[in-house]
C-alpha cells in the first residue's frame, strides 16, 4: 500500500496550500576521481560505538556506487565488516595500518593517518 503524500527528509508532511507540489531534492553525484588524485584521510573512531573502535576513511569524492566498491574491496583485503554511510567508509576495529597499505598499492595518494 503506497501513501499518496509521501513526508519527505526534510520535514514536510502536511500542506494547505491546494497547489502543493512537493519536489524532492536531486542530489547531483560529482564525478569520481581517479585514483591518484583521491586525498583520503584515515582516522580511528569510537564514540557512539560502546567503546568499539572503527576505522573511518573520509573525504572520497565521486559517485556512491564506486564510494561502495572501494568499501567492498577495502574491507575483503581486510578480512572485517563494515558500512559505507554518507560519504565514508566504515571498517570494524584498528585497520589503519592495513587500509594504509592497501590505498597506497592500489595508486592512491598518501593519506593522513590520524
Amino acid at each position: 500500500m503506497s501513501k499518496k503524500n509521501k513526508p519527505d527528509t526534510r520535514g514536510f508532511v502536511y500542506s494547505t496550500d491546494p497547489n502543493f507540489n512537493f519536489q524532492p531534492e536531486e542530489n547531483e553525484e560529482s564525478e569520481t576521481l581517479p585514483a591518484s588524485q583521491q586525498k583520503l584521510h584515515i582516522r580511528l573512531d569510537t564514540k557512539h560505538r560502546a567503546g568499539k573502535a572503527v576505522s573511518l576513511i573520509q573525504g572520497f569524492v565521486g559517485t556512491m556506487g564506486d564510494l561502495e566498491d572501494l568499501g567492498k574491496k577495502i574491507k575483503n583485503f581486510c578480512g572485517t565488516g563494515g558500512s559505507i554511510k554518507v560519504g565514508e567508509i566504515i571498517i570494524q576495529g584498528d585497520q589503519r595500518d592495513k587500509i594504509l597499505q592497501w590505498l597506497l598499492k592500489n595508486n592512491y595518494k598518501q593519506s593522513k593517518k590520524i
